[in-house]
């Protein structure tokens, strides 16, 4: 597993190469905003790859005219959060990268902040990935995740860390900012695509740790985010999509997976039911049951 170099200058030495994945789908501004954080990383060996997964609004042309030395790569064909991320980590490897950054596009970073979580990994035994403290966009101060968060299997749902906490309490490091080492990649393997939106990085998460990696966040790493700009916050969309990833991810993982599957949705469905947004409820009851 990852080698625990305790020093900068043997990094230095070992010229440790960053894969930085975002994933386009029609978010050309927000992508722009978040390619021109990155070319001010205070770090010295990364490329930026940018999969566009098959956007109407000519996001690859125009981020090859203003960006020309990042990796633009066309997927010609919607392939999900983790087919697209799957291009892009393939890409990352291929080039001899050591880690691959996943990143959302709708984030911007501090210049120290791929720095910060390649110290957490390389002073922390085998660590799988690494994840930034994330905060709100439109609320700078406001920690949206502190790298991640849990499950809870009793009522089918996902909660971030809003503080600090002990590494080992992470069970999962969200894919807005979540860096993995190439050893890792090679144990597990890819991102399921069978999660189209949402979850995926959780599974992926608990692939990791049950072959024995650790997670980490590196609280020096800040990642400023805006959340759910592709589908829009609060849209039936983004309901049918998240239903449908957490009743394949417990189905997975859950000893009894019809108890979180079914509670979630309920929990779910009330909300949208007490709010009257009926569209919501269905998308929420269909992306649960598979209707």
């Amino acid at each position: 597993m990852t080698a625990n170099l305790h020093s900068r200058e043997s990094r230095r030495a070992l010229r440790i190469k960053v894969g930085i994945v975002l994933l386009n789908w029609n978010g050309c501004e927000d992508t722009k905003v978040c390619v021109s954080s990155l070319r001010e990383l205070r770090y010295a060996d990364y490329e930026i790859i940018v999969v566009d997964n098959d956007s109407s609004d000519g996001s690859a042309a125009q981020l090859r005219k203003e960006f020309p030395e990042i990796a633009v790569i066309e997927t010609g064909w919607n392939r999900g959060f983790s087919g697209g991320c799957n291009v892009g980590i393939r890409r990352a490897l291929s080039q001899g990268a050591d880690f691959v950054w996943l990143l959302n596009n709708d984030t911007k970073v501090d210049p120290d902040a791929l720095q910060a979580m390649i110290d957490k990994t390389f002073n922390t035994p085998d660590v799988g990935a690494c994840g930034s403290a994330i905060y709100c966009m439109d609320s700078p101060q406001c920690v949206q995740a502190w790298g991640g968060g849990y499950i809870n299997f009793w009522l089918g749902r996902s909660r971030h860390y809003l503080r600090p906490v002990p590494d080992d309490s992470i069970e999962f490091i969200t894919g807005a900012s979540m860096l993995i080492s190439r050893e890792a990649i090679e144990s597990v393997g890819f991102l399921d695509e069978g999660f189209f939106m949402y979850w995926e990085d959780a599974d992926y998460c608990f692939r990791l740790r049950a072959a024995g990696w650790k997670l980490a966040v590196a609280g020096q790493s800040r990642v400023w985010h805006q959340g759910s700009a592709s589908v829009g916050r609060g849209s039936a969309k983004l309901d049918r999509y998240f239903n449908a990833s957490a009743a394949r991810f417990f189905e997975k993982y859950a000893r009894a997976p019809a108890i979180p599957r079914w509670a979630g949705v309920m929990l779910r469905m009330g909300k949208r039911f007490i709010a009257r947004d009926w569209e919501r409820a269905r998308a929420v009851w269909a992306g649960g049951t598979g209707a």
